[in-house]
């Protein structure tokens, strides 16, 4: 996840460095705001620090005033970031970061003369409309960016004036100021967007696994290209349904949140398995499990690979019943043919399936004896060359009739278990 990668991210960052940029974090800021915080105060940082080599420079140059604006940059920064440090206060932190950042470099051009006898020191200054994109917002940092294009309109018209009483600076300390100010702005302006690059992809990077969690990963593909009604209709689909039996009087004996833990439990165990079988999960609804496979890619053994996902799911569950001491038994039938399935919704939507099959495989599962896998005739046809099923007398199916079942019990040639219950 994203707080997870950002998280770790500054994990590696020397520790004194972690200390300062988490002096101003609450133990209630999420860990995106508790970065954007230690972001600017390190930021902040660093331009005061820099801004000594101004006023050193200058002090010896004998221009005091052109001296004094970088090292009342340097004390109103650092007041700041004690402040902040002691308050927590972080919009007012910000608000006087991104003001001197924008003012004090036009006001440090203009006492010494203009653009070229301060070296573009102005430059300095787009690191607060690029500050407010960052910590505040697109549509808040225009105002900075309009106030930053506005000073150097301004600068642009009174530089003849300022010009000609600019002190004498050296052409050595213009060139290597020159030199410095491109470079510092420039590497400034490199590490803000580097992150938020950083951060935006690992933001998409969190929303794709969030939508690969909801959909078939060739189906969200789609999804992000198509803005019409996806359905599509499949002829030949294995749909198989699965049920812990005795769920509902187990749930009401139990504490809510050793249900949940239990459901949770055996769902990632069948989400393993179905991984593992390349079969797709529709939807859990309650203590119902919903998959299928040939879909959203058709698949020609879809029936075999969704038989080896039902024989792998009794085991799980025999082995969550051995960790949690309960007795869990599950129950699952199986239909293939054809479906259509499509996504639904606007909000919270949903990938699903429709037709004769669909409705067939829930029936399966819900007249099946506890702790077998009870398929169809057409499921049996495809499956009947490779493994081992054993026929059931004619059961009267709701909304079908009497059918004619099996109880799937595994690979011909394996060992196979009866199950309890087979007619």
């Amino acid at each position: 996840m994203r707080e997870l990668a950002v998280a770790r991210t500054w994990r590696r960052l020397p520790a004194w460095v972690r200390r300062l940029a988490n002096i101003g974090a609450l133990a209630s800021d999420s860990e995106e705001l508790r970065v954007r915080k230690g972001v600017l105060v390190l930021s902040s940082t660093l331009m005061a620090t820099l801004s000594v080599v101004w006023v050193v420079t200058y002090a010896a140059l004998g221009l005091w005033v052109s001296a004094s604006i970088p090292f009342a940059y340097l004390v109103a920064s650092a007041l700041s970031i004690t402040t902040f440090a002691r308050t927590r206060r972080y919009q007012l932190f910000r608000a006087s970061q991104l003001w001197m950042s924008l003012l004090l470099p036009f006001a440090l051009q203009w006492s010494l003369g203009g653009f070229a006898p301060s070296s573009g020191v102005s430059l300095w200054a787009i690191t607060s409309p690029l500050g407010a994109l960052l910590f505040v917002g697109a549509r808040q940092s225009v105002p900075w960016f309009g106030g930053f294009v506005g000073l150097v309109a301004i600068s642009a018209a009174i530089d003849p004036a300022l010009a000609r009483d600019a002190p004498d600076v050296p052409d050595g300390v213009v060139v290597a100021f020159f030199a410095l100010n491109i470079l510092g702005v420039a590497t400034t302006a490199y590490a803000l967007l580097q992150y938020f690059v950083r951060a935006r992809e690992r933001a998409q990077a969190k929303s794709e696994r969030l939508l690969l969690n909801v959909l078939p990963e060739p189906v969200a593909a789609r999804l992000k290209e198509e803005d019409g009604i996806i359905a599509d209709a499949f002829s030949n689909v294995s749909v198989l349904f699965a049920d812990i039996v005795g769920f509902t009087p187990l749930s009401e004996r139990l504490p809510a949140p050793e249900v949940v833990a239990l459901l949770d439990v055996v769902f990632a165990r069948w989400d393993a398995l179905a991984a593992r079988h390349g079969v797709e999960k529709i939807k859990t609804i309650g203590d119902a499990y919903m998959a299928a496979c040939g879909i959203p890619l058709p698949r020609a053994d879809h029936a075999e690979a969704i038989a080896e996902m039902a024989l792998a799911m009794r085991p799980a569950v025999a082995l969550t019943a051995e960790e949690t001491g309960l007795a869990l038994e599950v129950r699952i039938g199986i239909d293939s043919g054809p479906v259509v399935a499509g996504v639904i919704g606007r909000a919270k939507f949903i990938y699903d399936l429709w037709g004769d099959t669909v409705n067939t495989a829930s029936r399966m599962e819900s007249h099946g004896p506890p702790d077998t896998i009870q398929v169809t005739q057409r499921t049996y046809e495809q499956l009947r060359e490779r493994y081992e099923l054993r026929p059931r007398d004619p059961i009267d199916v709701k909304g079908k009739g009497p059918m004619t079942t099996y109880l799937l019990l595994g690979l011909r040639g394996a060992d196979v278990l009866a199950p309890r219950a087979s007619r």
